[in-house]
């Protein structure tokens, strides 16, 4: 198994962008759903990705927008992939996954307790990798909540898996050893609060990840 990659996602300021990236995550998310306790301007989500590094992935999260405007915002900030989190179809996914190259797509797909494989299938081919995150009535992520992990072998899913929800320190060795995702999303549980992130969990997080991997060797 290779080194587990980690998104730092909910990214509000330079300094927290900083912060992440010194201790090498790979990729920072930035969500531009005007609802969320995270979002950010394409104006100041410009600005910190001006100050990323080579390599590390600026990820754009967007819900239920029109492709010309996700289009509009990948190019104007410098976005490296897209991640859907609103009711996009496979029609819809498909076509952006064009328009937005060499841009990729993540589709997002908040876990219910009837999911199963029928909600993927019509993605596999139209996406670069699924996230999972837990589904809840009134967010569209960042619940802070775990879903059953032992469910996705059942997904049959044939893009890489990136695992979201109630994910920190106290769980990143587990959800690696159980899921083997490509990655894991980090948000709320290395906040203080809302888009603050919080240095020491984003450590230890980070410390208890590459544990696991090397235990996964």
């Amino acid at each position: 198994m290779g080194r587990t990659r980690i998104k730092t996602c909910g990214i509000t300021n330079a300094a927290d962008a900083a912060m992440a990236v010194a201790m090498g995550v790979d990729a920072l998310g930035f969500i531009f759903a005007a609802t969320s306790p995270r979002a950010i301007s394409p104006e100041r989500a410009k600005e910190i990705i001006a100050q990323m590094p080579p390599l590390v992935n600026a990820v754009g999260v967007f819900v239920n927008w029109s492709p010309a405007e996700i289009i509009e915002i990948i190019k104007y900030c410098g976005l490296t992939l897209v991640q859907l989190h609103g009711d996009e179809s496979p029609e819809y996914c498909r076509k952006l996954a064009v328009d937005a190259k060499p841009c990729r797509l993540i589709k997002a797909f908040r876990v219910r307790p009837d999911s199963d494989e029928r909600d993927f299938a019509p993605y596999q081919d139209a996406v670069s990798a699924f996230l999972l995150d837990t589904w809840h009535p009134a967010l569209r992520g960042g619940s802070g909540e775990r879903f059953d992990w032992r469910r996705i072998a059942s997904f049959n899913l044939r893009r890489p898996c990136i695992l979201a929800g109630g994910l920190g320190p106290g769980n990143v060795a587990l959800a690696i050893k159980e899921v083997r995702p490509l990655a894991l999303d980090l948000n709320s549980g290395i906040e203080d609060e809302p888009g603050r992130k919080n240095q020491g969990k984003l450590e230890q997080a980070i410390k208890q990840a590459r544990l696991a991997d090397a235990d996964a060797v």
